[in-house]
C-alpha cells in the first residue's frame, strides 16, 4: 500500500447549513464509493471552502455524516480570487491504497465540474 490523495469539489446554491452539509456529504460518498475505499484506510481530510459559506463547517457535516469521527480533519478558507468559482467546497483526501494514482477517480460535483473539466466523467 501507499498514500495517494484523492481531490473533488462541490458547490451550493446558497450559504445554507443544510446545502453545506448535503453538498460536503455527497462529495465525500462519491468519493468513497468511486475509489472504493476503506474508511479505515484514509489518513486525512484537508478541506478549504469560500469565504460566502459560513453557515456550517463542511468537515462536521463530513466527519458527522460520513460517522469519521476518527479521521483527522483541517478546514481552510479558500483564498478569493477574482472571478473565483462562489459557494465552492474543496477537498484532498489521503488515503493508503494499492491503487496508483492514474487509477483515482477524483470528484467534481455541480459548478464545481468547471475546475477540472479533464477529470470530470460524464
Amino acid at each position: 500500500m501507499q498514500a495517494i490523495a484523492i481531490r473533488g469539489a462541490t458547490t451550493t446554491e446558497a450559504n445554507d447549513a443544510e446545502q453545506i452539509k448535503a453538498a460536503s456529504i455527497e462529495m465525500a460518498e462519491r468519493i468513497v464509493a468511486d475509489n472504493q475505499l476503506d474508511p479505515e484506510n484514509i489518513i486525512m481530510v484537508f478541506l478549504t471552502m469560500t469565504s460566502d459559506l459560513s453557515a456550517y463547517n463542511a468537515s462536521a457535516a463530513i466527519r458527522l455524516g460520513m460517522d469519521w469521527a476518527d479521521v483527522p480533519f483541517f478546514t481552510s478558507q479558500e483564498p478569493d480570487i477574482d472571478a473565483g468559482l462562489e459557494r465552492c467546497i474543496r477537498i484532498l483526501v489521503q488515503v493508503q491504497s494499492d491503487k496508483h494514482r492514474s487509477e483515482v477517480k477524483h470528484v467534481y460535483l455541480g459548478e464545481a465540474a468547471k475546475l477540472r473539466p479533464d477529470l470530470v466523467e460524464e
